[in-house]
């Protein structure tokens, strides 16, 4: 008798070992823009069947390179216009328990540890200067910040989530930049 949780494994073992396929990138670049598409319209926009698409669909969930489904909120229309970087310098490694907790303020939309002159890169979206100035007191308030530089956005040319699409040139692309030479 076949053991349903062991064929399970098996299939999606075999699935994580597949790379993504031009029908994956086309559906998880559909699903990017809008994730309600019906299985028949992303078929029809991948060119295959809708029963041929929600197998992908399915397969891409569980080898977690679909990880959810949500809704892009605005930000100034939730009443959160201000946006900021905050870039956290600390002490030692400086990734303390205390510093992730912030993850839990709904004002702290992305957490990033980084190389570079600072530890730790801050996405925060408040509904004023005056709330990012208690965000940056929160912060200041813990032992192992010792400083931070806060970068507010003027204007968003362009806000959107991981893309599937792969641009390959530029794997190819020289190191050095070409030289800007005028003509004579």
């Amino acid at each position: 008798m076949p053991n349903p949780e062991k064929t399970e494994a098996v299939q999606n073992k075999r699935q994580e070992a597949r790379p993504l396929d031009a029908f994956d990138r086309k559906i998880l670049g559909e699903l990017a823009v809008d994730a309600g598409l019906s299985y028949a319209e992303l078929g029809n926009r991948a060119g295959l069947s809708a029963p041929a698409v929600h197998e992908r669909v399915k397969r891409l969930r569980a080898t977690g390179r679909i990880r959810g489904t949500v809704a892009v909120l605005d930000g100034p229309a939730t009443g959160k216009p201000f946006l900021a970087f905050v870039h956290v310098d600390s002490t030692g490694w400086g990734k303390t328990q205390e510093l992730l907790a912030l993850s839990e303020l709904p004002e702290v939309e992305e957490v990033h540890s980084v190389a570079g002159d600072t530890c730790m890169l801050l996405k925060v979206r408040c509904a004023s200067s005056r709330a990012l100035e208690g965000l940056l007191a929160r912060l200041y308030a813990l032992p192992s910040v010792k400083a931070t530089r806060s970068y507010v956005v003027l204007s968003t040319f362009l806000e959107r989530t991981p893309q599937a699409g792969i641009t390959s040139a530029l794997e190819e692309a020289p190191l050095v930049a070409p030289s800007r030479e005028t003509p004579a």
